[in-house]
């Protein structure tokens, strides 16, 4: 699988609006574009923990046993088919931004971290998405980190663009509506794509 494709996966489900971006934004309207940028910052250092710890892990399972490891990447691709299955099967909704309370740019900070770090389901994607795109001859934990770190930073910047943009996302719900529809259903797509295509190149290699 090549690079260019990680890359348009990646930035497709960057862009997918989720709770993520919700959170960025309940964090600006609440405490104002520092507090939503300090989230942003926060979910982006919880994230690349989860990067570093899937590298790690996943590193010790291809030192014990490179069945394991394939193990994991055909469980990944199971995963992601999953994962694009929900989406497509999605009920539209609205982006639905919970308020909260202006607690500060150091507060929204370090709420941020807690938030990533302790998010279950984003350890699960990285644990998915970010095998099925490595070179099996060359050093795993690099690339792992390499291939999060990309991810990380494309969220990040989405969340950030969110952010700059709050106040016409909450006034333009129509316009957001469809933006979001269009998105999660290409993202749906990729995803199923993406596991199915992989999931049938390695049975039959």
């Amino acid at each position: 699988m090549s690079f260019l494709a990680f890359v348009i996966a990646a930035v497709l489900l960057a862009v997918t609006p989720g709770p993520g971006i919700a959170y960025v934004v309940a964090r600006t309207v609440a405490g104002g574009r520092a507090g939503g940028l300090a989230s942003c910052f926060g979910t982006g250092i919880g994230g690349m923990l989860h990067v570093l710890a899937a590298a790690l892990g996943l590193s010790l399972i291809v030192a014990q046993s490179a069945v394991a490891f394939n193990m994991v990447k055909y469980l990944g691709a199971a995963y992601l088919v999953y994962m694009g299955i929900r989406l497509l099967l999605r009920k539209d909704q609205a982006l639905k931004v919970a308020p909260v309370a202006s607690q500060g740019a150091r507060r929204a900070l370090c709420e941020g971290i807690m938030v990533e770090a302790l998010n279950v389901k984003t350890a699960l994607f990285f644990l998915a998405f970010l095998p099925q795109f490595v070179s099996p001859g060359e050093p795993l934990a690099p690339q792992l980190v390499l291939l999060g770190s990309i991810c990380v930073t494309l969220n990040t910047s989405i969340d950030v663009m969110a952010v700059f943009a709050a106040d016409r996302l909450l006034k333009s719900a129509v316009a957001r509506a469809a933006r979001a529809r269009l998105l999660t259903k290409a993202s749906g797509v990729t995803m199923l794509g993406l596991g199915a295509y992989l999931a049938l190149a390695r049975r039959q290699s």
